[in-house]
């Protein structure tokens, strides 16, 4: 397995990476204030091919695979996690449900608006009393005659507050658990639909969270995407690839975290020389950056097999975790080596921070990717 990036992986990370040091960088830390990106970026994604990395050409994406998936939203959440966030929902989730389970008429008619940036994606699984326990699910969808009518409501759904449509996972047989959920596409004005306010969260505070609720809300029934009953497993496929881009996101903040403590240790002096010539100091430094190595090649093994089409549940989530885990550390450390001034809003490690804490929460907490190894191992 070869793991050196090719002359295209090369060339578009440069471009991402140029994108969100000139793009990015500068309005940061004001979205994270205002808790808001400008509705601006999302063409400005959509224009370098961002908003359909998975999407066929034939509709308008960019038709790449996971290891560009990954290259992608490590340069992204280098300079702004909120930005890869909404990039994550839009493409590993809302597009990437589309592309294991909706029919060609749908495709036609959703893909080529999500791809252009017209329409933002987004996703919605989660419930007030359902987060990581599917199959607890308490929103139902019953049909009638051409429509299926949705009651119940959903919670901690990013993008949901500008997103122009929403695969929403209801139960269709609600005696039959995990195996009676179906998923739906519901577009933003349906009647019946509303969505919540954005919630006040920790991090991550440029990408929009909501809750959602329907009232008697009629989809019509040809919006069922994928076979009835049968969205449980077209949900853990999309999980699959959405952990292997959450850990994308996880290398770039904990990239974002060394880079910014590095440039900060050989100009911040101490007892006479710069800290990055103590040796306490140091040590942190090279224990991140080989942290980082590992949790990087961990992401590239899931992602390679997961575009040859092989079975990576396993290193997908092992790749989550410990990539979600170190990252978290690494921000700590950065806020370590930055002392008092790491505490402060005018350095972006307090941020990274804030954001990388989501790493080990969503699309599976660390504990759930622990319960996934350890029945893989089973498995194997």
């Amino acid at each position: 397995m070869d793991f050196e990036l090719s002359d295209d992986h090369v060339a578009l990370q440069d471009m991402v990476r140029r994108f969100a040091a000139e793009q990015l960088a500068p309005g940061a830390r004001e979205w994270d204030r205002e808790a808001s990106l400008p509705r601006e970026l999302i063409a400005k994604l959509a224009e370098l091919g961002l908003m359909g990395i998975f999407i066929p050409t034939e509709y308008g994406g960019s038709e790449l695979g996971d290891v560009e998936a990954v290259i992608i939203m490590e340069e992204i959440a280098r300079h702004c996690g909120s930005t890869a966030l909404t990039l994550d929902a839009h493409n590993a989730l809302c597009c990437a449900h589309l592309l294991v389970s909706a029919n060609d008429k749908q495709k036609a008619r959703y893909l080529p608006k999500l791809a252009s940036g017209e329409w933002v994606g987004s996703w919605g699984l989660s419930e007030p009393g359902c987060g990581s326990d599917v199959a607890a699910m308490a929103t139902t969808a019953t049909q009638d005659g051409d429509f299926w009518v949705l009651n119940g409501s959903k919670q901690w759904i990013t993008n949901g507050h500008h997103a122009g449509l929403f695969v929403v996972m209801a139960k269709t047989d609600p005696q039959a658990g995990s195996k009676g959920i179906s998923a739906f596409l519901v577009e933003r004005d349906t009647e019946g639909f509303e969505i919540g306010p954005k919630e006040d969260k920790m991090g991550l505070r440029g990408s929009d969270t909501v809750g959602l609720s329907f009232d008697n809300c009629r989809v019509p029934a040809e919006n069922l995407c994928g076979k009835l009953n049968e969205a449980f497993k077209d949900t853990m496929r999309v999980l699959e690839r959405g952990r292997i881009t959450i850990a994308g996101m996880a290398l770039g903040l904990a990239r974002g975290a060394l880079e910014e403590s590095l440039a900060y240790a050989q100009e911040r002096t101490a007892f006479g020389k710069p800290i990055f010539k103590h040796q306490s100091v140091q040590f942190m430094l090279a224990d991140m950056a080989t942290q980082i190595d590992a949790g990087r090649l961990m992401t590239l093994n899931a992602a390679l097999l997961s575009d040859a089409g092989k079975p990576c549940n396993f290193e997908a989530s092992a790749a989550k975790l410990f990539t979600s885990e170190m990252a978290t550390k690494s921000c700590l450390n950065a806020i370590q080596i930055h002392g008092g001034n790491g505490y402060t809003k005018e350095f972006p490690v307090e941020r990274y921070l804030r954001d990388v804490k989501l790493c080990e929460i969503g699309e599976g907490s660390s504990q759930i990717q622990r319960v996934v190894i350890a029945r893989q191992l089973l498995e194997r």
